[in-house]
C-alpha cells in the first residue's frame, strides 16, 4: 500500500480556512530532534504523532518531542489493559493512518482512529510544529488550533519521570 503525500494533508488543512501551509526541508525532520533543529524551535515545540493499535483500530496520540508516552495512561484512557496498546509498526502506520512513522501528520488519516489523544505538555506552547506527511514536511500551528484540526482531546498521556 501507497502512503499518503503532503498534499492530502494541506487539503485536510485547507478545509480549515486557518491559513497554515506545510513547509518542506532538505533535511530530514523524521525525529523530534531533527525537526527542531530544521525549523530552530525548542524540542517540546515539536509534536509527535505517535500510532498505537489497540483491537485491530488505530489510536494516534500527539505529545510533545521531548516527553515519552506511557502506554499505562494511554491503556487506562481506553479501559483495557496495557497489553492490548501496541505500538503500530511502519507498514500498520502506512496502511491504517497512512504515513510512514517519521511524517504521520495529526489529521488527514486513511481510517478514522479510535481516538486522537493530545498530550497535555503541549499546553506549555503557543505554537507546535506537527509533521506534514513526509518525513521532510512539517506546519506551524497555534496550540489553540490544535485540537480544532485534530478533533483530538487534550489528556496526560506523558510518561512521569521516575
Amino acid at each position: 500500500m501507497e502512503p499518503l503525500t503532503p498534499n492530502i494533508v494541506q487539503a485536510a488543512l485547507d478545509k480549515f480556512n486557518l491559513d497554515i501551509h506545510i513547509r518542506y526541508f532538505e533535511n530530514s525532520t523524521a525525529t523530534s530532534q531533527l525537526a527542531a533543529d530544521e525549523i530552530g524551535c525548542q524540542l517540546g515545540q515539536i509534536a509527535k504523532s505517535i500510532c498505537f493499535i489497540v483491537d485491530d483500530k488505530p489510536i494516534v496520540v500527539i505529545a510533545s518531542g521531548d516527553q515519552r508516552v506511557d502506554d499505562r495512561k494511554v491503556a487506562a484512557l481506553l479501559g483495557v489493559s496495557r497489553k492490548q496498546v501496541k505500538f503500530a509498526s511502519p507498514e500498520q502506520c502506512i496502511e491504517l493512518i497512512g504515513y510512514a512513522p517519521g511524517g504521520v501528520p495529526p489529521l488527514a488519516h486513511r481510517t478514522q482512529p479510535r481516538a486522537v489523544y493530545l498530550d497535555d505538555s503541549l499546553k506549555r506552547y503557543q505554537q507546535i510544529y506537527p509533521a506534514g506527511g513526509a518525513s521532510n514536511a512539517i506546519f506551524g500551528v497555534p496550540l489553540d488550533h490544535l485540537e480544532t484540526i485534530t478533533g483530538g482531546t487534550f489528556v496526560d498521556v506523558k510518561r512521569d519521570a521516575s
